[in-house]
């Protein structure tokens, strides 16, 4: 790469990198009951949520740890939407794809409760018995997990765009 035009270079890197987020992201959407780097991160903001929006009582409460899960990442991409930096933006919608994917797999054990949790009583158990859906866990688990890879493709593909699809003078910072 030495002598390369620089923005070439750049190119290079930014497509090299959204393709390995989208690999993992395949990676993450095969088994995401698999830990994955980000989970750890996840869990923080999840158990964070549960006492941010627990002040608005026990069912936001609940919900909450999964709102603030998704809206961290969420909150992230349209930033850099906003400050038209749409490859970071991409990246990090690939966070909350992964997000949704893990959150599928929360919601699809809502009746058999077999994962294993980090604090007492199943969220999704209690917030789908709460509004009478609980015999609906498979299909809004199965419908979590297509926006996320609906989320994955998103992101590739706006990714790549970034990376490959502006004239120089758009990538200069300003």
């Amino acid at each position: 790469m030495i002598g390369m035009d620089p923005w070439a270079v750049r190119r290079i890197l930014r497509t090299a990198g959204i393709v390995l987020v989208g690999i993992y992201g395949i990676v993450c959407a095969k088994d995401p009951t698999d830990f994955g780097f980000l989970d750890g991160v996840d869990l923080i903001f999840h158990e964070a949520g549960h006492v941010i929006f627990g002040v608005f009582g026990e069912f936001v409460g609940v919900l909450g740890g999964t709102l603030m899960q998704v809206l961290v990442p969420v909150s992230i991409v349209v930033y850099f939407y906003v400050h038209r930096q749409v490859y970071s933006a991409a990246v990090v919608l690939f966070w909350v794809a992964q997000n949704c994917f893990n959150i599928s797999v929360y919601i699809k054990d809502a009746r058999a409760q077999v994962l294993p949790l980090l604090g007492e009583g199943h969220d999704w158990n209690y917030l789908l018995g709460r509004l009478g859906l609980l015999s609906w866990d498979q299909a809004l688990g199965n419908l979590v997990y297509a926006v996320g890879l609906v989320l994955l493709g998103v992101s590739v593909v706006g990714g790549l765009y970034a990376a490959l699809g502006r004239e120089k003078a758009e990538l200069v910072p300003k």
